[in-house]
């Protein structure tokens, strides 16, 4: 009789080379484009300077997969904007 082990990562996310599948695409997208350039450009330093822009792409893609807090601008700013002094005083009048 067979036996099959519990899958217990079902909630990590899906990743292709490093990266999750959104950054993944975007990397292959630049690569079909840069693909075309190489295509229709006939200049050795064109072919170097998009193969290097591919390699520099993915290196920052893997680092922001490795601390996603680079793209994090939702706690620059608070909600709202109290001039009150923080104190005891709000939590001596409730009790």
């Amino acid at each position: 009789m067979k036996t099959y082990d519990v899958y217990r990562n079902i909630r990590k996310r899906a990743v292709i080379m490093g990266l999750p599948i959104s950054l993944f695409a975007l990397l292959m997208v630049s690569v079909i484009g840069s693909l075309l350039i190489i295509i229709f450009s006939f200049s050795v330093v064109v072919i170097i300077s998009v193969l290097m822009f591919n390699i520099v792409l993915y290196l920052i893609l893997g680092q922001i997969t490795k601390n996603p807090s680079l793209l994090d601008f939702k706690k620059a700013f608070p909600r709202t904007i109290d001039h009150k002094k923080p104190g005891l005083a709000k939590w001596a009048d409730n009790h």
